[in-house]
């Protein structure tokens, strides 16, 4: 299993890879909205308080992924949105049927180490985290492209203020309830601030783990699939070298979202 798991990660970052995606993009609708981010940026804990936020009910693996599910099964998709619209996650870059969505970003360097614990337990690499980083940020360490091109295509798809929300996950974690009320009113919809509340004391680092503990995931055997959801653990982890990486491969993108330094921005900017 794990020698044919690394064979098909091989395989899903080439090109053989294009006709799948283009099917995944068929029977979309003008109504739906997507959420998108790059992987390991926290797109699990927004989609169970999303769907907390948005059906009321509590948030499980099976139900979240049923509500609120990948681009490749969205045609089981909930109509959560205005209109009948669906909200679906996507790990892709920024696609032309994309009409509207909430792009999550995260700091890449948080995201390179969470990818690399998650990729470990999988069993789909056996590079040193030397070796990882250096491929991380040049070209790319799944089928979604290198993190600096993920987001250099969200922040310039061709979609107005009103089309795209982007979001930051440091954000998120610092107030989560002002964070919630902002991706609610962008989906069109009235924020329940109940229901926002329980949202965020049901998904608690603490809670999602037991979540997957009752429900497990595929890094579950070897790992944890929800880790600490750190901002900023980078900096503990992280040598002046590997740092230095990200600022040759992408600081313009690092800049642009505010990761450079302390201070954090009071808009993000996209094209």
């Amino acid at each position: 299993m794990p020698l044919l798991r690394r064979l098909r990660h091989a395989v899903a970052k080439t090109p053989v890879r294009n006709p799948l995606v283009w099917v995944r993009h068929q029977s979309l609708k003008a109504s739906d909205v997507f959420f998108a981010s790059y992987p390991r940026s926290g797109s699990t804990w927004l989609r169970f308080l999303l769907f907390d936020c948005l059906v009321g009910e509590p948030s499980g693996f099976k139900n979240v992924n049923h509500a609120i599910p990948d681009v490749k099964l969205h045609k089981d998709g909930l109509p959560l949105m205005p209109g009948g619209g669906r909200l679906i996650k996507t790990h892709e870059v920024y696609h032309p049927e994309y009409h509207r969505a909430v792009y999550l970003v995260r700091d890449p360097r948080d995201v390179a180490l969470s990818e690399y614990a998650y990729q470990t337990a999988l069993g789909l690499v056996n590079d040193n985290l030397d070796e990882y980083l250096r491929k991380f940020v040049a070209q790319g360490v799944n089928p979604f492209a290198s993190w600096r091109d993920h987001v250099e295509s969200w922040l310039s798809a061709p979609l107005g203020s009103e089309q795209l929300l982007i979001v930051r996950f440091e954000d998120l974690r610092a107030d989560s309830f002002a964070t919630l009320v902002r991706i609610v009113e962008f989906l069109g919809l009235t924020p329940d601030e109940t229901r926002i509340r329980a949202a965020i004391a049901n998904n608690t680092v603490e809670k999602m783990r037991a979540k997957e503990k009752e429900t497990p995931q595929r890094a579950s055997a070897r790992g944890k699939f929800i880790r600490s959801g750190s901002a900023g653990g980078w900096r503990n982890t992280l040598s002046a070298a590997q740092a230095e990486l990200f600022r040759q491969h992408a600081a313009d993108a690092i800049e642009r979202l505010g990761y450079a330094g302390e201070a954090q921005p009071a808009e993000i900017v996209h094209a």
